[in-house]
């Protein structure tokens, strides 16, 4: 795991998304794993700003969400879809058929969830995976007491994640109580990880999350296990990081260290 801090959200994300848009250059087919969430809204609106000003190309490129509230069809304004066709897809030129999410309304929701690992797989797996963090430490929809070898799964939330996304809907109430996420297991197979975390907020789990102790209890964790995670922080959500100084270190002094590589 390497940690890159920015000195605030705007240059947070701008790297995040710089990272993303090489990995698009150097292959054109790059098949990405998706995160929604507040955080991310700046990212997508940086890439469709590459795709309109840089000609980023979205063309080849296949897409896997992390998540969708089961119960929700896709045209629901709070549903993942919606969210993604609205912040990003719209916005680019890619093949909306090349764009996956797992199906909130599937009759059979176990069988959609095989069949999303199966449709991961048949796509060569996912090459670069951009993840956000909850309040409690999950990635997607991993709640507490996910096991670090999960598989994509229907999956209960918690209170504080209720609390946390309930105010997106008109109606607080109406947010759905279960969700479809990939597993732990699943996002630990992607060839590349890029978590983003910015606010001071979140400074106290994602300090938790990359220099605490791996457990099932904060999903987020288990990637300190990934070969290739780079979490990408600003000052404010790096405020509590016990090795600050050291990060720091890295990125301002080391002349071989490339985060574009």
């Amino acid at each position: 795991m390497e940690v890159i801090i920015r000195d605030d959200a705007t240059a947070a994300v701008n790297l995040t998304a710089r990272l993303i848009a090489e990995a698009m250059h150097k292959k054109p087919s790059t098949v990405l794993g998706l995160a929604t969430g507040r955080t991310m809204e700046a990212v997508y609106a940086e890439l469709a700003r590459l795709h309109q000003e840089e000609k980023l190309d979205f063309s080849l490129a296949k897409t896997f969400n992390l998540d969708e509230y089961i119960g929700l069809p896709p045209e629901n304004k709070n549903s993942y879809r919606y969210y993604m066709n609205y912040h990003l897809f719209k916005n680019v030129n890619i093949d909306l058929r090349n764009t996956h999410l797992p199906n909130g309304i599937a009759d059979n929701i176990d069988l959609e969830c095989e069949n999303y690992e199966k449709l991961i797989a048949e796509c060569g797996g996912i090459d670069l995976q951009l993840l956000g963090i909850g309040r409690d430490g999950h990635i997607g929809f991993n709640e507490p007491l996910s096991a670090l070898r999960s598989r994509t799964r229907s999956k209960s939330l918690t209170p504080v994640t209720f609390a946390q996304n309930s105010p997106l809907f008109d109606r607080p109430e109406d947010m759905p109580k279960r969700a479809i996420t990939m597993g732990v297991g699943t996002v630990l197979e992607s060839k590349r990880v890029l978590m983003l975390v910015v606010g001071e907020e979140k400074s106290s789990i994602l300090a938790k999350a990359v220099e605490g102790p791996v457990t099932s209890m904060i999903s987020a964790t288990a990637l300190q296990l990934h070969p290739r995670c780079t979490v990408i922080v600003d000052e404010a959500a790096a405020s509590k990081l016990k090795e600050k100084d050291y990060y720091h270190w890295i990125f301002n002094n080391e002349p071989d260290w490339d985060p574009y590589r």
